[in-house]
């Protein structure tokens, strides 16, 4: 009966190891075929624990830190799959430990407190119970007693089986070719080797960094922004605006319809636009780099970059303006914190959400409808003396895209309670994000909204003909939603004929539907100071 308990223990224990070793991390690899992969680094923890002697000291410390190793790389591999759903990308733990709070009051906001506060409770237990299971995995191994001879034959084993290991390692990443396949993959200590040398080149990319932000070629410029006449310019961000709306037919349809209704009414208005792509440097998520990027010039494409941009003192775009004798603004509704950085971005003057005067209720994370931010800022400036340079990042489109607001006559915006009813209709996110399917539709809808809105907007707007207006997408939304690969954002620059013939060389498009085979800039820089 003994033996049969220590057979089911032992089969149990490879069970649960084998388990971690294969655990994805990548949203794609997730299927049942995941569970037939062989992990390469099984054998070797298992010969390892059978060879060292039962319960000595050395053991335990083994055992402590092989149990270590695995929960913080299934810790690791569960924040990729995350970040992989939300942004494209794998976890970095030296950049990215800021959206943990960014993230829990999205899911908040998305799915409710209590369900977030134990999807947290969860998350932080977690890892305890999985050290405690694999501390329990590798005892039953390593407890087995064997005579010296039989240890040191799984000693030996141990280390052929770590050398198919570190053999299949180097083939997958492309060091050497094997000249037989391996039985399976060694991937949890893949995915450590890798992340251990993107630590190391995160190092090396911030050196290179800082000293190509001390290298700015416009910073002798003596008129910046010359061409542009003093003229107001403001630039747009429409969140989560990608090439989606263009590329992938569950959007495009719509989205198309919209832009060619608005092309005609900025005809009708006098002004002129053109088109055409630049490539974000993020995908799903962290809009403050992709704003970073075009103010600086640089790919500020994760929080260390962008802090190394903050902090090397490199003159911005709104530097650049407020030389030339702008008076520069952030309209930012999505800002209901403090914003220290803004200083340092070079904005003379930044109104949060709170400053905005909306007295409606929130479209749940969603702090107010695009038609009243623009609302607000025409009233914040109606007076404006000096020429103006501005940003406005409108959130409607920004997840969970729940409910979806409707443009309303302008004149009846108000403070923004005329919105109450829409906010409080429809599904709760809770409901609409069970179903991937109603999550697009909603993402769709809530492009179109801020799409027809904006473009209203300038269409009517008197200023538009001597204004200079650039809308453009912050980034992609999450590859789920997208349906497509790829970090490019539209950007459509509309204004007086003048100022948009002076882009010729650029060859973008007439109008608002950017050509396909129009090449992207790079990085969304576009933050060219034009002498």
């Amino acid at each position: 009966m003994r033996s049969l308990i220590t057979l089911v223990g032992l089969v149990l224990a490879t069970l649960l190891l084998h388990l971690v070793l294969i655990q994805p991390n990548h949203p794609g690899a997730m299927t049942w075929q995941a569970l037939l992969l062989f992990p390469l680094e099984l054998p070797v923890i298992i010969l390892l624990l059978v060879a060292l002697p039962s319960r000595a000291a050395l053991t335990i410390a083994v055992r402590v830190l092989l149990v270590a190793f695995l929960v913080v790389m299934a810790v690791l591999k569960s924040a990729d799959v995350a970040l992989f759903t939300a942004f494209n990308r794998p976890f970095n733990p030296l950049v990215d430990l800021n959206l943990i709070e960014a993230g829990i009051r999205l899911l908040a906001g998305t799915i409710g407190t209590l369900q977030t506060s134990l999807v947290v409770v969860g998350a932080i237990i977690a890892p305890f119970v999985l050290a405690a299971a694999l501390w329990w995995a590798t005892g039953q191994w390593a407890h087995i007693a064997l005579p010296l001879s039989f240890r040191a034959l799984a000693g030996f084993a141990a280390v052929i089986a770590a050398g198919v290991a570190v053999a299949e390692i180097g083939e997958a990443r492309g060091r050497w070719t094997l000249p037989v396949e391996p039985p399976g993959a060694a991937f949890t200590a893949r995915v450590a080797l890798e992340r251990t040398t993107t630590y190391n080149r995160l190092f090396t990319q911030l050196s290179e960094f800082r000293q190509a932000a001390a290298q700015d070629p416009f910073a002798d410029v003596e008129r910046p922004l010359d061409a542009l006449g003093g003229r107001d310019t403001v630039f747009v961000f429409v969140e989560s605006y990608g090439r989606a709306s263009f590329d992938n037919s569950l959007y495009s349809q719509t989205h198309l319809a919209t832009l060619g209704t608005a092309e005609s009414k900025l005809e009708q208005a006098g002004v002129e636009a053109r088109s055409g792509w630049l490539t974000a440097p993020i995908s799903g998520g962290q809009s403050w780099l992709a704003h970073g990027t075009l103010a600086s010039g640089m790919r500020t494409s994760n929080q260390a970059l962008y802090t190394a941009m903050l902090a090397s003192g490199r003159k911005t775009l709104w530097d650049y303006a407020a030389a030339a004798g702008y008076e520069t603004a952030a309209v930012m509704p999505a800002i209901t914190l403090p914003w220290p950085e803004a200083d340092l971005l070079g904005f003379e003057h930044v109104y949060p959400a709170k400053n905005l005067g909306y007295r409606g209720e929130p479209f749940n994370w969603v702090t107010m409808p695009d038609q009243f931010t623009l609302t607000a800022f025409d009233r914040l400036f109606e007076d404006q003396q000096s020429p103006l340079f501005a940003q406005i990042a409108l959130i409607s489109s920004h997840a969970p895209w729940v409910p979806v607001p409707e443009l309303i006559a302008w004149e009846a915006v108000g403070d923004g309670t005329v919105f109450n009813a829409v906010a409080k209709s429809g599904d709760p996110p809770s409901v609409v994000w069970r179903d991937p399917d109603r999550i697009r539709d909603q993402y769709r809808l809530s492009i179109d909204y801020s799409l027809e809105t904006i473009f209203d907007y300038v269409a009517r707007s008197p200023q538009s003909k001597d204004r200079l207006t650039i809308i453009l997408g912050d980034h992609p939304p999450t590859i789920m939603v997208a349906g497509i690969e790829g970090y490019d954002i539209p950007i459509h620059i509309v204004g007086p004929e003048d100022l948009i013939n002076a882009t010729d060389d650029w060859q973008w498009t007439e109008g608002l539907i950017p050509g396909s085979d129009v090449d992207a800039l790079a990085d969304g820089v576009v933050s060219r100071p034009v002498s």
